[in-house]
């Protein structure tokens, strides 16, 4: 078998590919033939040693794959050979096969394409947590959602049009906006590269509460953090509820208050 591995931290022009013997399975392990792999922003931070989980090198980054069962372990009795599955190994995507256990593989149906199922349960899986259980978002409400051209955001726009709410993509660029509009957004708001300075943060805020007019956001998906939290919630509806996802801008310095003026919930996803 080949993989990409990580054998020291770096970017991807760090991961080196490499021919490795074909594990076999053990008791309640699954072989998978991998056909397609999801690339991930945790992906990015894993191999540079900045994510919570630091695998022992060398590893094959990667926590979502899809494919075909090769091979079952002792007691595996849910999928057999042939099967085609999706699996969350965490990492070990990023190579021709993988060894994962049975309880992290989940059958896919023939119509579902290896790229589309390979990409599905980080992205799709967060935001239908995030948007259902945790903000229990309501047809009708207004959803603000940071960061909405890439994955987790992308499938926050498609399910919050699905769950009937009115969707509002705050992205960096205006080609990413008309993507955020093919998916269905209905109002989509241009954020600076960089946000500094209190001024700036007050005039996205202003943005933000025009676009969601004229209430304000009931629910706000921030996969962005930094600054562009702050402007966020001061553009949220009364108890409204601001989901925090991710922060690639860096995590956000939120003034409490402003949970307190709008008496509003800060929930973790």
């Amino acid at each position: 078998m080949r993989a990409m591995l990580s054998v020291e931290p770096g970017g991807p022009d760090s991961l080196q590919l490499t021919e490795l013997d074909t594990p076999q399975p053990k008791k309640g392990e699954v072989l998978i033939a991998v056909k397609a792999a999801g690339v991930n922003f945790p992906d990015t931070l894993m191999i540079r040693d900045l994510y919570q989980f630091k695998p022992p090198r060398p590893f094959a980054p990667g926590g979502e794959l899809a494919g075909v069962v090769e091979a079952v372990g002792e007691g595996v009795g849910r999928v057999r050979p042939g099967d085609r599955v999706i699996a969350l190994p965490g990492s070990g995507a990023f190579a021709t096969h993988a060894v994962v256990p049975e309880a992290v593989v989940i059958p896919i149906p023939d119509s579902m394409p290896f790229d589309e199922a390979a990409c599905f349960v980080f992205t799709y899986g967060t935001s239908h947590y995030a948007l259902k259980d945790r903000a229990r978002l309501e047809a009708g409400e207004t959803l603000l959602v940071l960061g909405a051209a890439g994955g987790v955001g992308a499938a926050a726009v498609e399910l919050g049009k699905a769950m009937g709410a009115r969707v509002v993509a705050a992205v960096s660029s205006e080609e990413k906006a008309a993507f955020a509009r093919e998916l269905g957004a209905d109002a989509t708001v241009i954020y600076p590269a960089a946000l500094e300075g209190r001024e700036a943060i007050r005039a996205l805020s202003a943005e933000f509460k025009a676009a969601c007019a004229p209430a304000g956001a009931n629910v706000i998906y921030d996969a962005v953090g930094g600054n562009y939290t702050e402007a966020a919630i001061r553009a949220i509806a009364w108890e409204g509820r601001l989901l925090v996802v991710g922060f690639p801008a860096g995590i956000p310095k939120l003034p409490l208050n402003l949970t307190l003026l709008k008496s509003c919930q800060v929930v973790g996803v």
